[in-house]
């Protein structure tokens, strides 16, 4: 990888950005690799690597012993230089976690809930906050800011058991509710584009710079990862697979075509295994069942897997990635055993298809990607987004027309 920078006063903040990514990407990394990545000056790089030193973002690891001459000194990012607070909420869930400047949860707080309405999730969200402080998890003089990942239509879409009460979210203001709780900066994305940022800078993104990631969480979506930027697309919604038509090919349903996400979901699978007799309160629960419900939870694999083949095939042929991440709230256990069934449904069909992969952070992605968020801003790295400041959540009013009649079908 190579960097292009400039010399001189006017390129400084450029230069500094540069610097920080070799750094980040490339640690440990003496001085002089950095110049020759940047096409900076050593004097430059000396002078900027001295500010980053003072600042506590960056810090002196090792000496390098090489063949000859004094021993290189070599960078990286300082874990404490920087820190996150991250959280995921969902129509199941709320995840918070604590995050250092190189991706490490120095704290996680989680409540397996089902549809928390706003003025419950405002409250945890404080507690949690406090808590971190408090205990000294991280520390505030460094703390980068808050990240959110919130589905988009998170009150309006149907969802299995969706009560009216949780139309509350409709028109929630969640940006002006945190900034109650906290002077630091507040960033909110969805929490699939949220699990492949964190993917991007502290999973497999580090070497697949092109990926398709796939969350499967209450409901299903997804992010287009090109050249290690995501590709929102010209809406907004570059990703969103669990609006994609799919034929069903079971069921009393076989031979209409239904959105993915009607069929591939944590709330769908939830469902199914409930319909047969096997009550499952949480993901954790799935794997703890007995022969039958395993049996049960293993053929619904199998058919998603047909589903998903399709899906991951149609990607691959349009977008060519190196890579199709799968995450969520899903085990990790259970979704090798769906890539598995993914990867034989493929090879079934001849067809061709991108790799498959688990997501580094598969259950808390979106919460470490909330977290990623702040992170990447104040490190200055290329997918910080000034977007991530003052987006919120789509909804009925806030949402491209393209998206309409997909919309409208689906909470039919």
């Amino acid at each position: 990888m190579s960097y292009s920078g400039a010399n001189g006063e006017q390129a400084a903040a450029l230069n500094r950005a540069i610097i920080l990514n070799a750094i980040h990407r490339g640690g440990p990394i003496s001085r002089t690799e950095i110049a020759k990545l940047s096409r900076l000056t050593k004097q430059a790089v000396t002078r900027i690597v001295d500010k980053l030193l003072d600042e506590g973002l960056v810090m002196e690891a090792r000496r390098r012993q090489g063949l000859r001459g004094q021993p290189a000194i070599e960078l990286e990012i300082d874990p404490e230089g920087a820190f996150a607070i991250g959280a995921n909420i969902d129509r199941d869930h709320l995840t918070i976690v604590a995050v250092d400047a190189v991706g490490n949860v120095r704290g996680r707080i989680h409540h397996e809930a089902r549809f928390l309405l706003p003025d419950a999730f405002v409250k945890l969200m404080e507690d949690a906050v406090s808590s971190f402080l408090r205990r000294k998890v991280i520390h505030e003089s460094r703390l980068a800011g808050i990240g959110l990942a919130i589905p988009d239509w998170l009150g309006e879409v149907q969802v299995i058991g969706l009560p009216d009460t949780y139309s509350q979210w409709n028109g929630f203001d969640v940006r002006a509710a945190l900034s109650h709780i906290t002077d630091h900066p507040i960033y909110i994305d969805n929490d699939a584009n949220a699990a492949a940022l964190g993917e991007i800078e502290y999973g497999l993104g580090t070497e697949m710079r092109s990926f398709f990631y796939i969350l499967i969480s209450a409901c299903l979506g997804g992010s287009l990862v090109i050249d290690g930027m995501r590709h929102k697309g010209a809406g907004g919604l570059g990703g969103e697979i669990g609006w994609l038509p799919t034929a069903v090919t079971t069921g009393p349903l076989a031979g209409e075509t239904r959105p993915l996400g009607d069929m591939l979901s944590m709330f769908v699978l939830l469902d199914y295994l409930a319909d047969n007799g096997v009550d499952v309160a949480t993901p954790a629960d799935l794997l703890t069942l007995d022969a039958r419900g395993r049996a049960l939870l293993s053929g619904w694999l199998k058919k998603m897997a047909v589903n998903l083949a399709e899906a991951v095939s149609d990607i691959g042929m349009v977008v060519d990635p190196d890579g199709i991440i799968l995450g969520g709230r899903l085990p990790v256990r259970l979704i090798d055993e769906l890539l598995l069934y993914v990867h034989e449904e493929i090879s079934r069909r001849g067809a061709l298809a991108p790799s498959l992969h688990r997501a580094a952070a598969s259950e808390d992605a979106a919460a470490l990607g909330a977290a990623a968020m702040a992170l990447a801003d104040r490190l200055c790295l290329p997918s910080a987004d000034s977007a991530h400041l003052s987006r919120s959540p789509l909804t009925t009013a806030i949402r491209p027309a393209s998206i309409n009649s997909v919309l409208a079908a689906a909470v039919r």
